[in-house]
């Protein structure tokens, strides 16, 4: 459905039963909430919303660039209206910024981190504009090998996982990546991400050459009591290419925090 904010409309689907614990999927750069189809399968009990960012999907794609700022507002906007309170939010890249800025920001509305395959910071800003210079040359397409070789490792042309998600990939608007990309550059949650006291899953893939593992770590360390898992086999978007194992990830975070 189509949700209609104040300066744009978003796309977001809401499942589960009303009364179900509340979960809130973030999805990735150049990727779209249908990502989480196999996820959300495999939680059939709890109260589900995911979204299309914007410049992503069928959202609204305003011109580039976008601040972080913006895409935290647009999901504390999008949890206000469909009133989820004390929601574990699974981030996932740059969903994974997002949910850090948005648990520091609105801590009533966040009761749980689930930090997947992200940092406190990715890359650098010159790595980002030097990317984004790329798409507005030749469109997503001038950056798919390198960024599928990225999410899935050096198998990347062989990965079941990749066809479709470089079709998504090559499909999302440039403006909307462009967008995105910019506010990756200008994120930097180091010292932020260190005053959160809540529970935390931290994600890692194995073969996950956007952020590997010792980033992931790295972030996960600056939350005390963080739980961390290596998805053995995984690359940037687990969800994808070990849906099973991911599933089992998060939903066992979820029952030891008793939000199953």
């Amino acid at each position: 459905m189509l949700v209609w904010l104040d300066d744009l409309r978003l796309n977001a689907e809401i499942s589960g039963p009303a009364d179900g614990p509340p979960l809130v999927l973030i999805h990735a750069l150049g990727t779209n909430l249908t990502i989480w189809n196999p996820l959300v399968a495999a939680l059939p009990r709890h109260r589900i919303l995911r979204f299309d960012l914007r410049g992503h999907g069928t959202s609204d794609v305003p011109p580039a660039p976008y601040t972080m700022g913006a895409l935290i507002r647009d999901a504390e906007r999008l949890m206000d209206h469909f009133a989820m309170k004390e929601a574990v939010v699974l981030g996932l890249s740059i969903g994974g910024l997002i949910a850090q800025g948005l648990a520091v920001k609105r801590m009533d509305l966040v009761r749980g981190l689930i930090l997947s395959n992200t940092a406190a910071r990715i890359g650098t800003a010159a790595q980002w504009q030097e990317r984004i210079a790329t798409v507005r040359d030749g469109g997503l397409a001038a950056l798919a090998d390198s960024t599928m070789e990225r999410w899935f490792g050096r198998q990347w042309r062989s990965n079941p996982a990749m066809p479709a998600l470089r079709t998504i990939f090559e499909a999302t608007p440039v403006d909307g990546w462009c967008g995105c990309a910019a506010a990756i550059a200008g994120t930097d949650f180091f010292e932020t991400t260190a005053t959160l006291r809540l529970p935390t899953l931290a994600i890692a893939g194995s073969n996950d050459g956007s952020t590997p593992p010792d980033l992931v770590c790295e972030t996960a360390e600056l939350i005390p009591g963080h739980q961390f898992h290596l998805i053995r086999g995984a690359g940037h978007i687990p969800v994808a290419d070990r849906p099973e194992d991911y599933a089992e990830v998060v939903s066992g975070f979820l029952s030891r925090i008793g939000h199953a």
